[in-house]
Protein backbone atom coordinates (compact mmCIF):
# COMPACT_ATOMS: atom_id res chain seq x y z
CA UNK A 1 0.00 0.00 0.00
CA UNK A 2 1.34 3.13 -0.89
CA UNK A 3 2.13 6.53 1.86
CA UNK A 4 2.04 9.07 -1.24
CA UNK A 5 1.77 12.76 -0.99
CA UNK A 6 -1.65 12.18 -2.85
CA UNK A 7 -3.43 10.15 0.12
CA UNK A 8 -2.42 12.14 2.56
CA UNK A 9 -3.48 15.44 1.06
CA UNK A 10 -7.09 13.83 0.36
CA UNK A 11 -6.68 12.34 3.84
CA UNK A 12 -6.09 15.70 5.58
CA UNK A 13 -8.75 17.86 3.07
CA UNK A 14 -11.74 14.89 4.69
CA UNK A 15 -10.30 15.00 8.28
CA UNK A 16 -10.74 19.23 8.24
CA UNK A 17 -14.33 18.92 6.68
CA UNK A 18 -15.27 16.31 9.19
CA UNK A 19 -13.94 18.51 11.96
CA UNK A 20 -16.02 21.28 10.22
CA UNK A 21 -18.96 19.09 10.94
CA UNK A 22 -18.39 17.19 13.69
CA UNK A 23 -18.10 14.21 12.32
CA UNK A 24 -14.62 12.73 12.77
CA UNK A 25 -15.56 9.68 14.74
CA UNK A 26 -18.27 8.82 12.35
CA UNK A 27 -16.13 9.14 9.23
CA UNK A 28 -13.13 7.22 10.77
CA UNK A 29 -15.85 4.42 11.48
CA UNK A 30 -16.89 4.46 8.27
CA UNK A 31 -13.28 4.67 6.70
CA UNK A 32 -11.91 1.63 8.72
CA UNK A 33 -15.10 -0.31 7.44
CA UNK A 34 -14.23 0.85 3.66
CA UNK A 35 -10.37 0.11 4.25
CA UNK A 36 -11.14 -3.65 5.54
CA UNK A 37 -13.83 -4.28 2.72
CA UNK A 38 -11.28 -3.15 0.08
CA UNK A 39 -8.56 -5.47 1.77
CA UNK A 40 -10.78 -8.32 2.25
CA UNK A 41 -12.19 -7.90 -1.54
CA UNK A 42 -8.96 -7.64 -3.78
CA UNK A 43 -11.50 -7.84 -6.15
CA UNK A 44 -12.98 -4.85 -5.94
CA UNK A 45 -9.93 -2.66 -6.71
CA UNK A 46 -9.42 -4.52 -9.72
CA UNK A 47 -12.78 -3.81 -10.89
CA UNK A 48 -12.58 -0.30 -10.50
CA UNK A 49 -9.26 0.00 -11.79
CA UNK A 50 -10.11 -1.75 -14.72
CA UNK A 51 -10.29 0.54 -18.19
CA UNK A 52 -13.23 -1.14 -20.48
CA UNK A 53 -15.56 1.02 -17.05
CA UNK A 54 -16.23 4.16 -17.26
CA UNK A 55 -15.59 6.75 -14.85
CA UNK A 56 -19.62 6.92 -14.23
CA UNK A 57 -19.87 3.26 -13.78
CA UNK A 58 -17.17 2.97 -11.33
CA UNK A 59 -18.55 6.00 -9.14
CA UNK A 60 -21.83 3.73 -9.44
CA UNK A 61 -20.16 1.04 -8.16
CA UNK A 62 -19.34 2.98 -4.78
CA UNK A 63 -22.31 4.29 -4.42
CA UNK A 64 -23.72 0.82 -4.72
CA UNK A 65 -20.91 -0.25 -2.29
CA UNK A 66 -20.89 2.22 0.30
CA UNK A 67 -24.34 4.15 0.06
CA UNK A 68 -25.15 3.71 3.63
CA UNK A 69 -22.11 5.95 4.10
CA UNK A 70 -21.65 9.80 4.73
CA UNK A 71 -21.67 11.95 2.19
CA UNK A 72 -18.40 13.26 2.64
CA UNK A 73 -17.35 9.88 2.21
CA UNK A 74 -19.08 8.79 -0.23
CA UNK A 75 -17.95 12.05 -2.44
CA UNK A 76 -14.38 11.26 -1.24
CA UNK A 77 -14.28 7.69 -2.72
CA UNK A 78 -15.98 8.64 -6.07
CA UNK A 79 -13.66 11.78 -6.35
CA UNK A 80 -10.36 9.32 -5.98
CA UNK A 81 -12.09 6.69 -8.66
CA UNK A 82 -12.78 9.77 -11.25
CA UNK A 83 -9.17 11.22 -10.71
CA UNK A 84 -7.96 7.50 -11.30
CA UNK A 85 -6.58 7.35 -7.82
CA UNK A 86 -8.50 3.57 -6.91
CA UNK A 87 -5.21 2.42 -5.71
CA UNK A 88 -4.85 5.09 -2.68
CA UNK A 89 -8.34 4.77 -1.28
CA UNK A 90 -7.08 2.07 1.51
CA UNK A 91 -4.01 4.51 1.91
CA UNK A 92 -6.36 7.54 2.55
CA UNK A 93 -8.18 5.11 4.52
CA UNK A 94 -5.10 4.90 7.25
CA UNK A 95 -3.94 8.47 6.77
CA UNK A 96 -7.43 9.88 7.97
CA UNK A 97 -7.24 7.09 10.86
CA UNK A 98 -3.86 8.67 11.88
CA UNK A 99 -4.99 11.71 11.54
CA UNK A 100 -7.99 10.84 13.81
CA UNK A 101 -6.00 9.02 16.20
CA UNK A 102 -3.33 11.86 16.71
CA UNK A 103 -6.36 14.45 17.54
CA UNK A 104 -7.43 11.91 20.36
CA UNK A 105 -3.97 11.29 21.52
CA UNK A 106 -4.95 7.26 20.40
CA UNK A 107 -3.26 4.71 18.62
CA UNK A 108 -3.69 1.72 17.11
CA UNK A 109 -2.00 -1.97 18.98
CA UNK A 110 -2.40 -5.18 17.64
CA UNK A 111 -2.20 -7.33 20.88
CA UNK A 112 -1.45 -10.71 20.09
CA UNK A 113 -2.77 -13.25 22.74
CA UNK A 114 -3.41 -17.30 23.89
CA UNK A 115 -6.91 -16.47 24.78
CA UNK A 116 -8.96 -13.44 24.22
CA UNK A 117 -8.88 -10.45 26.50
CA UNK A 118 -11.29 -9.84 29.03
CA UNK A 119 -12.27 -5.79 29.07
CA UNK A 120 -10.58 -5.44 32.29
CA UNK A 121 -7.37 -6.86 30.56
CA UNK A 122 -7.83 -4.72 27.47
CA UNK A 123 -7.82 -1.68 29.56
CA UNK A 124 -4.73 -2.56 31.41
CA UNK A 125 -2.98 -3.17 28.52
CA UNK A 126 -3.63 -0.11 26.83
CA UNK A 127 -2.93 2.12 30.10
CA UNK A 128 0.65 -0.30 30.46
CA UNK A 129 1.59 0.47 26.51
CA UNK A 130 -0.02 4.09 26.01
CA UNK A 131 2.16 5.55 28.32
CA UNK A 132 5.37 3.74 26.51
CA UNK A 133 4.65 5.48 22.97
CA UNK A 134 3.44 8.53 24.61
CA UNK A 135 -0.41 8.53 23.81
CA UNK A 136 -3.07 8.76 25.99
CA UNK A 137 -5.24 5.38 25.12
CA UNK A 138 -5.20 2.68 22.81
CA UNK A 139 -7.48 1.15 19.97
CA UNK A 140 -6.75 -2.39 20.36
CA UNK A 141 -7.65 -5.61 17.98
CA UNK A 142 -7.12 -8.63 20.31
CA UNK A 143 -5.73 -11.53 18.01
CA UNK A 144 -5.65 -14.95 19.23
CA UNK A 145 -2.74 -17.11 19.02
CA UNK A 146 -2.50 -20.43 20.72
CA UNK A 147 1.35 -20.87 19.22
CA UNK A 148 2.37 -17.99 21.85
CA UNK A 149 2.38 -20.67 24.81
CA UNK A 150 1.46 -17.58 26.92
CA UNK A 151 1.95 -13.45 27.66
CA UNK A 152 1.75 -10.89 25.39
CA UNK A 153 3.03 -9.72 22.07
CA UNK A 154 1.74 -6.00 21.37
CA UNK A 155 2.50 -3.96 17.98
CA UNK A 156 1.79 -0.43 17.77
CA UNK A 157 2.82 1.13 14.90
CA UNK A 158 5.82 -0.34 13.99
CA UNK A 159 7.00 -0.93 17.31
CA UNK A 160 6.68 -4.24 18.68
CA UNK A 161 6.85 -5.45 22.74
CA UNK A 162 7.25 -9.26 22.84
CA UNK A 163 6.67 -10.47 26.23
CA UNK A 164 5.29 -13.93 25.28
CA UNK A 165 6.53 -17.17 26.40
CA UNK A 166 7.64 -18.56 23.05
CA UNK A 167 9.55 -14.87 22.22
CA UNK A 168 11.46 -15.38 25.42
CA UNK A 169 12.51 -19.04 24.68
CA UNK A 170 13.31 -17.90 20.75
CA UNK A 171 15.68 -15.01 22.54
CA UNK A 172 17.08 -17.76 25.01
CA UNK A 173 17.98 -20.09 22.07
CA UNK A 174 19.53 -17.17 20.55
CA UNK A 175 21.75 -16.44 23.49
CA UNK A 176 22.68 -19.83 23.77
CA UNK A 177 23.62 -20.77 20.54
CA UNK A 178 25.46 -17.54 20.55
CA UNK A 179 28.04 -17.81 23.87
CA UNK A 180 28.67 -21.68 22.65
Amino acid sequence: MSKSGAAKRYAIALFELAKEQKQVVEIEQELRVVKQVFGESKELLTVLEAPKLSAEQKQAMIVSAFGQASAPVVNTLKLLVQRHRTNEIPAVCDEYITLANEERGTADAIVYSVRPLSPIEETAVSQAFSRKVGKQTLNIENIVDPNLLGGLKVRIGNRIFDGTLRGKLNRLEKKLTTNL
